[in-house]
């Protein structure tokens, strides 16, 4: 009776079958004409695929977005003491927000310094990420997405 097809049996004598054998009576395709049920251990299945589904979500890997914010008027050492911190996060598989805020006023007319200095942030981490969105200025804050290299 391992996986052998019945053919069309009505549903009293397919409730009969499964009870004489301890299982259940579960329809797989109900709209199907006729309908399509099987004979099983419906508790067994749920737990299995319980399992399988827990298993699943083991192996998956959840991406943060971390961020980092620089300034318009950034020292390169601090940009370098910032690379590395963003190297850091990178390194851990997740996902990097650069942004700079306050770019209004004057410095809104200049505001090609802040995205010249997010192009030179991206080429100082350039071996561990790629560029996930370039910079871009939106109303005061000019925001970079920085994705980790695939290792394959």
């Amino acid at each position: 009776m391992e996986g052998e097809q019945l053919g069309i049996v009505d549903i009293h004598s397919a409730l009969t079958q499964a009870y004489d054998l301890g299982y259940d009576l579960v329809a797989i395709n109900p709209n199907a004409t006729p309908p399509v049920c099987r004979i099983m251990d419906y508790g067994k299945y749920k737990f299995i695929a319980q399992k399988r589904d827990k298993e699943a979500k083991k192996k998956q890997k959840a991406t943060d977005i971390k961020g980092m914010e620089l300034s318009m008027r950034i020292e390169e050492h601090d940009m370098r003491y910032k690379a590395n911190q963003v190297a850091k996060f990178l390194q851990n598989g997740d996902k990097v927000r650069v942004i700079i805020k306050g770019v209004r006023g004057r410095m809104a007319n200049f505001a090609h310094f802040g995205i010249d200095n997010m192009n030179k942030f991206y080429e100082m981490l350039q071996e561990h990420c790629v560029m996930d969105q370039k910079p871009t200025l939106s109303g005061s804050i000019i925001t970079m997405i920085l994705a980790p290299k695939d290792s394959k």
